[in-house]
């Protein structure tokens, strides 16, 4: 059995890949299994020194890099080559603080000596999304090697060569065979692999839909896991906001990555005092995005990754207009294969999907309200709880209300973002567990406790 990637820019079939074979499944979590006990011994310096070098080996092949991750998903070039950027400096970063993150700590008790340990669990089975191929993967992947742990990926089906790709990469990098490998595998086999006692943890980064499913497995064997799920950002923009920050921040948020991102914003909850304006200003630098080759430099808004991904997108829009919604900007697909302008929907309501739902992929909804009182309100009014900003003249009352919305990540005055030196995640139907900082790479740590009396 074999699976197709298309170019979502052309078209056109870009690569079958096979799936695997049970023999062969089995093979890498042997493999990787067996690379555990020997890279796990190792000392930090000795990761960090395979870390440093597998950012050396990105820097060098992004160009090679993100023309994969560009015909496999439509990515950007100027964007490919930012997010390539970004997994080279995770890479050192987790090199250069892992040690300190992995300190014993010690605790003052009635003990001759008491601290905590934090100790490797054995292999990570990982579960990737398309949207950012690479990001995604080194994002679980440098403070879990760090740690000592060793992994398998299943990436998604539409980016197959970006899985191999980042192999290529480790090797090349002077990883130890078996410590990372990559699994072509469906959804059943995903599910044995969950379920096989070599796997010490998992994580997925998704849908709701599939995180529910993951997770379930993955609590039915007793496996530790971490669920990155979707998100519906709020962007609330209160009556004394610096407007042309706001809207160069609504842009950037909404329609990079052609608006397939989790922390995008996707909900504009702007008062109505300045409502007006600020939709104007959205409208008129929203409608200068260009749709067209990734590869062109004059290309501003990339292809979504699939056509039935836009085709849900945009069920999601017509339904919305249906009940209600005005529709300023955009709102109709491309006639390329997998193109959706940047597209602005205002006066939404509860009731439509572009309300309560997550909109993945280049269309904003603007959600009028009267004071800053309706705007906390609305902006926790969804079932999600990723991320949110909050753009206002005054960063005290910002940060208060930062405080007030029900998220795992707050700005004020900027947008939300992935930062390595900050944990990650989100609550409520977003997700739980973190990645990234002191969190990330304690999540799949056995943290012991020693007591020597």
């Amino acid at each position: 059995m074999s699976v197709e990637t298309i170019n979502p820019a052309t078209g056109q079939v870009e690569h079958r890949q096979a799936l695997l074979a049970p023999e062969q499944v089995d093979a890498l979590l042997a493999a990787a299994d067996a690379a555990f006990p020997a890279w796990s011994a190792r000392s930090i310096e000795s990761r960090g020194e395979v870390l440093h070098a597998v950012a050396g080996v990105l820097r060098r092949r992004r160009e090679e890099l993100q023309q994969v991750m560009s015909a496999e998903m439509g990515k950007l070039r100027k964007e490919g080559l930012a997010e390539i950027d970004k997994c080279a400096a995770v890479c050192d970063y987790y090199a250069d603080h892992a040690a300190g993150y992995l300190q014993p700590q010690p605790v003052a008790t009635e003990a001759q000596r008491s601290y905590v340990r934090y100790e490797p669990l054995g292999c990570v089975f990982a579960v990737m999304p398309w949207n950012f191929p690479f990001w995604q993967v080194f994002r679980f992947l440098a403070p879990g090697l760090m740690a000592g742990n060793v992994a398998v990926l299943k990436h998604a089906s539409n980016v197959p060569r970006c899985a191999d790709a980042i192999l290529d990469v480790l090797r090349e990098a002077g990883l130890p065979e078996g410590a990372f490998g990559v699994l072509h595998i469906d959804n059943e086999q995903a599910a044995m692999v969950i379920a096989d006692p070599r796997i010490a943890g998992v994580t997925l980064t998704g849908s709701e839909r599939a995180g529910s499913s993951v997770a379930a497995t993955a609590g039915k064997h007793l496996k530790k896991c971490v669920m990155e799920l979707g998100g519906s950002d709020a962007f609330v923009v209160l009556e004394d906001a610096d407007l042309d920050a706001a809207v160069a921040g609504a842009v950037a948020s909404r329609f990079g990555n052609a608006g397939q991102t989790c922390i995008a914003a996707k909900r504009f909850i702007v008062v109505e005092a300045i409502a007006g304006e600020f939709v104007r200003r959205f409208v008129e630098a929203a409608s200068k995005l260009r749709l067209g080759d990734p590869q062109d430099e004059a290309t501003t808004l990339a292809p979504m990754a699939r056509q039935d991904l836009r085709d849900t997108l945009h069920g999601q829009v017509t339904d919305s207009i249906a009940k209600g919604a005005k529709p300023l900007l955009g709102c109709e697909p491309d006639a390329s294969y997998a193109g959706y302008p940047a597209s602005i929907l205002d006066g939404v309501k509860p009731g439509m999907p572009a309300y309560s739902e997550e909109l993945f992929g280049p269309v904003a909804s603007v959600l009028r309200v009267a004071d800053e009182a309706e705007a906390v309100r609305v902006a926790n009014d969804t079932t999600f709880g990723l991320g949110g900003s909050v753009w206002t003249g005054d960063a005290a009352r910002g940060e208060r209300i930062a405080g007030q919305l029900r998220v795992g990540a707050a700005f004020v005055n900027a947008i939300v973002r992935s930062d390595q030196r900050l944990p990650f995640g989100g609550t409520k139907r977003s997700g739980f567990g973190r990645e990234l900082a002191a969190h990330g790479i304690h999540e799949f740590t056995n943290i012991k406790s020693v007591w020597v009396a």
